[in-house]
């Protein structure tokens, strides 16, 4: 079936032109290894019935590698059979020890879930064998029963840090008899999260050796740069790296397909979307199960509801339909599990699915995968286009290139995509405010005696951090020991991610009356999925939004069948509340301080389906959502500027288009009868933009600007607001100021050893904050900060040093992801610019 189609694909003139890459891997035989002498009886039986007759290599690895007492991380391809990896030498311990006790830890409870299922395969082999999941929704009256009991607990870190550790005199017997802890999808576990994470760790060690315990680790990993660094930080122990990946992979095939320019003057593709729907019903004409991966909640409701529509009538809703599902966040966990056993079971033909399917959840391999868009990071290109391939049949993953700079850039390199290694998982177990507060959880459950160790932390610097929880009170010491003195616990104040905002419920009511909750969104979306007038997608049904009451944490709903969607438009302002160092810098100035990141949905569009003409506007009022947190900045003074400008290397100021501008502008919206000239809208009420074919700066000759040449009527056309800002990101010329952010935004996480999506960027080439100076800002993407800003500031010049190197190290001509992001496909990169500006600030 795969064959036929990728020969179809190969010959079909709408298709086959607009392959940039198309890359094969050959299939790769299993090397296998028979079972190992001291594999227990009921294991190989249990085995033996799943027909399962030999090890893949990296699962004998494991399994010598676990007996001989050593900590371990696996770090092999999706759907290589990790899962056995750990379970076998855990399984055979509860064997050999019947009080032996393990603690298995998932990132998200659907995981948890998952491999619960796993573990029942072998209960009825082994006796006595209880595992049972830990969790939030783990009902109060099943907790004690649970404790007890179980051999094998499956977890989350949350419930680890919240509910677990703080009771652990609950947990006295399991804790006594700990033997092993998984870690699974340990490459999550980076930036903010995963320097939380690493700490409850270090508590969980103490409280094991508090009982007598020393357990042995096993994590798992998907591919990353660093999986060894990652663990052994993670843990703090040494750790075995096992990557001899011995499972058999059919051929696969990864092509990165640009969709057709439909406008060559403008530079405008096809949609990715609508190519991607495209190229999935060309999957489900040939019945190959696939996965389309989208990059957003909404992007996976307008892609299910084009396939879904072009689904066959005769089908009818049933059938047809049913096999074309949604998987995001918001589903409740019921919908999500019936689409997951769907996939197992073939029922669900295509699954379009945000990142939540990119997590080991079980689906089976699938015959391919489509990702709309590059997915923000090798690592996760590889996550998701791992999900194509069962076994040794060959599998397809395609990724659709958007009109995003980024994808374009990697469309027309493909071996920057294919030749660089994943990105690392970075943490910092010992940032100071997230070690405070996890030295206060560890000082609740367990006083620190002198001498007592936490991690890493030499005993001169525990000292030190002891002593000030003594002098903030909330700590006291006496006879050698520190206790903890305040009535509360404080791991209930402490969230591991950051940003719990509370789930708006989405409700709707049944023909006979009855209130039914069609699914969650979290807070912090509410205000731009459902606001007033929104129109939801769930499964590919509709939902005007009649509600939303914050206060309440509800929204109501009525299902309708409208011909357009909404998109809302949000503002953003960054606001400077107080400045806690600032100091004169080459170039401009430094400062960093708390800062007031105000987001606000001011209003909607309404877009026709298919053809995305815009339907109209409507302004909302919405309340504005609020990050207070910390920032660093650094602003070019005007001296510098000026010296920048007379250079010809400095784009920011607004475009001048001359004197004449107003009365050229009308004649050509005339010329074009007010019009736009891609979508065909008129105007109505609102004038329509006159956009520059060729980028107006693009006309600069010898240092001055050629306006005569760049104004005339055939560089000259009308465009509709919407369609304006489509082409803009296609042409856009990068400012030094846009590529200055870009680079220091990229380079800043290697320095605080976090993950990028811990920063917030924002650059403004007239801050307000700072009486109008050109500013870039880099801030905390978490309430209050986390200190990123203060090191920032600290390393102000190291940072600028580095982005000079990296920039004119890059061999790039103009700009690239590589150094200060691309310029367009037909645009201009700031390449030229950033290095002017890094050289005033050097």
């Amino acid at each position: 079936m795969l064959q036929s189609l990728l020969a179809f694909w190969k010959q079909d003139e709408n298709t086959a032109p607009n392959f940039s890459a198309w890359k094969t891997t050959p299939p790769r035989a299993a090397q296998t290894h028979p079972f190992p002498t001291d594999l227990p009886a009921p294991l190989r039986e249990t085995l033996s019935t799943r027909n399962i007759h030999q090890l893949y290599s990296h699962q004998l690895s494991a399994w010598m590698n676990s007996r001989a007492g050593k900590n371990i991380i696996l770090a092999t391809g999706t759907a290589s059979g990790k899962t056995l990896a750990y379970n076998l030498p855990v399984l055979a311990e509860m064997i050999h020890n019947p009080e032996a006790r393990a603690l298995y830890l998932f990132p998200t409870k659907a995981l948890a879930q998952d491999q619960q299922s796993n573990l029942q395969f072998f209960q009825s082999k082994i006796a006595n064998l209880k595992s049972s999941i830990y969790d939030g929704d783990t009902p109060q009256s099943s907790r004690p029963s649970i404790r007890k009991n179980a051999r094998i607990v499956l977890s989350n870190p949350d419930m680890l840090h919240t509910g677990i550790l703080p009771h652990h005199s609950n947990w006295s017997d399991f804790f006594s008899n700990l033997k092993f802890i998984v870690i699974d999808e340990a490459h999550t576990y980076r930036g903010v999260f995963g320097s939380h994470v690493a700490n409850v760790i270090r508590r969980l060690r103490r409280v094991a050796e508090f009982y007598g315990a020393h357990p042995q680790f096993i994590l798992a990993s998907a591919t990353i740069g660093n999986p060894k660094d990652l663990a052994e930080k993670l843990i703090e122990e040494q750790v075995e790296l096992i990557d001899n990946d011995g499972s058999s992979r059919g051929e696969r095939h990864f092509i990165i397909y640009n969709p057709p320019v439909t406008d060559h003057s403008l530079g405008l593709r096809k949609s990715s979307l609508l190519e991607s729907v495209r190229l999935a019903n060309d999957l489900l004409t040939h019945n190959i199960q696939s996965v389309v991966f989208a990059r957003t909640r909404r992007s996976v409701e307008i892609i299910l509801t084009y396939l879904q529509d072009s689904l066959p009538k005769s089908n009818g809703f049933g059938e047809g339909r049913g096999g074309v599902r949604g998987y995001r966040s918001g589903y409740l966990p019921h919908q999500r599990r019936e689409i997951e056993q769907g996939l197992r079971d073939g029922s669900v033909k295509t699954v379009v699915a945000t990142n939540a399917l990119e997590l080991g959840i079980d689906i089976g391999g699938l015959g391919a995968a489509i990702l709309v868009g590059y997915p923000g990071t090798i690592a996760s290109a590889r996550q998701q286009s791992g999900r194509a391939g069962r076994g040794d049949d060959p599998a397809v993953s395609v990724l659709v290139a958007s009109p995003n700079p980024l994808d374009q850039f990697l469309a027309h390199h493909p071996e920057y995509f294919f030749g660089s290694s994943p990105e690392q998982a970075l943490l910092n177990p010992n940032h100071l405010l997230i070690l405070l507060e996890h030295l206060r959880c560890a000082m609740f459950e367990l006083p620190f005696k002198k001498g007592d160790g936490f991690g890493s932390i030499s005993d001169e610097l525990l000292d030190e951090y002891l002593e000030f929880l003594v002098a903030n009170q909330d700590a006291h010491f006496s006879n050698e020991k520190y206790f903890w003195m305040k009535d509360s616990y404080p791991a209930a104040n402490i969230s591991l991610r950051s940003a719990s905002a509370q789930s708006i419920v989405l409700q709707t009511v049944t023909e006979d009356g009855r209130p039914w909750a069609v699914g969650t969104v979290d807070g912090e979306s509410a205000a731009w999925m459902v606001h007033p007038g929104a129109i939801y997608m769930h499964e590919g049904q509709q939902y005007f939004v009649q509600e939303l009451n914050l206060e309440h944490q509800l929204a109501q709903l009525i299902p309708v069948g409208l011909d357009y969607y909404t998109e809302a438009q949000q503002r953003s302002e960054i606001e400077v509340l107080s400045t806690n160092e600032q100091s004169a810098i080459n170039g401009g100035e430094k400062a960093y301080g708390e800062i007031q990141v105000t987001t606000q949905v001011v209003g909607f569009r309404k877009i026709r389906w298919f053809t995305y003409e815009n339907l109209g506007e409507e302004t909302l009022d919405m309340p504005p959502s609020e990050l207070q947190t910390t920032g660093y900045w650094l602003s070019l003074s005007e001296a510098t500027v000026s010296h920048l400008r007379d250079a010809g290397v400095w784009s920011n100021s607004p475009n001048d288009y001359g004197p004449d501008w107003a009365r050229i502008r009308e004649r050509v919206r005339a010329r074009d009868q007010y019009q736009c000239q891609v979508c065909g809208v008129t105007e109505n009420g609102r004038q329509h933009d006159v956009h520059h074919k060729v980028p107006f700066r693009a006309f600069v000759r010898g240092g001055a600007l050629d306006r005569d040449q760049a104004n005339r009527l055939e560089n000259l056309t009308t465009l509709c607001p919407a369609c304006h800002k489509k082409v803009e990101q296609n042409v856009r010329i990068r400012s030094g100021l846009a590529g200055l952010g870009f680079v220091l935004g990229n380079l800043a996480p290697l320095f605080l050893m976090c993950d990028p999506r811990d920063l917030g960027i924002h650059t403004d080439p007239a801050w307000s904050a700072v009486n109008g100076q050109p500013s870039v800002v880099l801030y905390d993407h978490v309430p209050a900060g986390i200190g990123f800003s203060q090191k920032l500031f600290e390393i102000h010049d190291e940072l600028i040093q580095r982005a000079y190197e990296l920039v004119s190290e890059c061999e790039c001509e103009d700009g690239c992801p590589s150094c200060v992001g691309p310029g367009g496909e037909n645009g201009i990169g700031g390449k030229v610019e950033t290095l002017e500006i890094l050289k005033e600030l050097l």
